[in-house]
């Protein structure tokens, strides 16, 4: 006996007319937006370019050739008011790089501290957590930089005053912190990396190979313990065996100011600690978020397996934590980069800052305001890039 034959859905059989295809349709409107956006976009750029031959106003990169005329202060590689405007704007970038990579550690370390401690059994530390990100995560981040830099940082006495905890040593006055400069030769220096880089290389080789020992044996490996003894160790190794070639040079306080030895300028120090715990209180946020995410009957196991609570925070919690951890981390890193900009409000010497004394002083305006949005464009790019790598290598992968 044959099977009826199921009937077809009405207009399975209908040719589709082109103006009601709906594909086509998008494809059109996609195109027409596109030529939209295009034209506007020649026709600011055109409009631009005619004001500015109005204007007599030469656009280029010539003038990063120029001397700067200006001080900075706060350089990490040599700088006179002699160097070229490039040179002054690369050092503006060192020292965005500088801030942004110290406050990310620095805010990660505590935004994991509070974020944890947020969770808690102890009332008081729970309670003082959750304060503390309710607060600072409420402030605008301009105004902590504001507090830090004349408020905290104001109080410090004038440089003949200064605060000597190591007398005639180390200095603590409004201008910063100043201690004693070390001195030492070229082959030191080299020596002192290349142990640095290799300690770090080989840390990160035990680490690899303490994982795959854990996952075969089930063993434990003290890592953190040992890549601080390398880090610490092989450097001092290598000093000592070049002859401890080290020369200290003591600051000398005069009437008006403390000169010679190496300086921490408070601008640093107040756009370090706003950026740090403003983003930390963030990243507190990020980490309880991402414990709570963790099931519960994940806990109960590890302690049936009798593991203690750090041990269950570090071996069961935190690696499945991590992954509902990493992708707000990644905007918070972005974020702490991005902000870093409001540095020239309290005058640190960042890219924002020198650019801004640049085309003060120079014009420009144009040229530096497209390196700002390419620099910052790159930077943050990379940083997406290595936390989405990390992000793929966290992830649970099915076999």
């Amino acid at each position: 006996m044959m099977e009826p034959k199921a009937s077809a859905p009405p207009g399975a059989g209908e040719r589709r007319h082109w103006l009601t295809d709906p594909v086509f349709r998008s494809v059109v409107f996609q195109s027409l937006a596109l030529v939209a956006m295009a034209v506007i976009a020649w026709m600011i750029v055109a409009d631009t370019a005619a004001n500015m031959e109005r204007q007599h106003v030469s656009v280029g990169l010539d003038f990063l050739a120029e001397n700067t005329g200006f001080d900075l202060a706060q350089t990490l590689i040599p700088y006179s008011t002699a160097s070229s405007i490039g040179r002054a704007l690369f050092i503006g970038f060192l020292n965005t790089v500088l801030v942004a990579i110290l406050g990310i550690v620095f805010a990660t370390i505590i935004g994991l501290v509070v974020g944890v401690a947020r969770l808690s059994s102890n009332w008081v530390i729970s309670r003082l957590a959750t304060a503390y990100v309710e607060i600072i995560r409420n402030i605008p981040l301009l105004l902590q930089l504001f507090l830090w830099y004349f408020a905290g940082l104001g109080v410090l006495p004038e440089p003949k005053f200064s605060i000597q905890p190591v007398p005639g040593w180390v200095f603590i006055n409004r201008r910063g912190l100043v201690f004693p400069e070390m001195l030492m030769g070229p082959a030191t220096r080299w020596a002192l990396v290349i142990a640095l880089v290799v300690a770090i290389a080989a840390t990160i080789a035990i680490r690899v190979w303490a994982k795959r020992r854990q996952a075969a044996t089930g063993r434990i490996f003290p890592v953190g313990w040992v890549g601080l003894l390398l880090i610490v160790g092989l450097p001092l190794v290598a000093f000592l065996a070049l002859g401890a070639d080290l020369k200290l040079t003591a600051p000398r306080i005069s009437v008006f100011n403390v000169s010679g030895g190496t300086t921490i300028n408070p601008e640093l120090v107040a756009m370090l600690a706003g950026l740090t715990f403003y983003t930390a209180s963030f990243i507190a946020e990020a980490v309880r978020g991402g414990i709570l995410a963790v099931s519960h009957g994940q806990i109960e196991a590890a302690k049936a397996l009798g593991l203690s609570g750090g041990q269950t925070l570090k071996l069961v919690v935190m690696p499945q934590a991590l992954r509902v951890i990493i992708p707000p981390l990644t905007n918070q890193y972005l974020n702490l980069t991005k902000n870093s900009s409001l540095a020239v409000a309290i005058g640190y010497p960042d890219l924002v800052y020198v650019g801004e004394v640049v085309f003060s002083k120079l014009g420009h305006t144009m040229e530096v305001i497209a390196l700002w949005m390419i620099i910052y464009l790159g930077t943050s790019l990379i940083t997406s890039f290595f936390m989405n790598w990390y992000n793929r290598r966290m992830a649970i992968v099915e076999r």
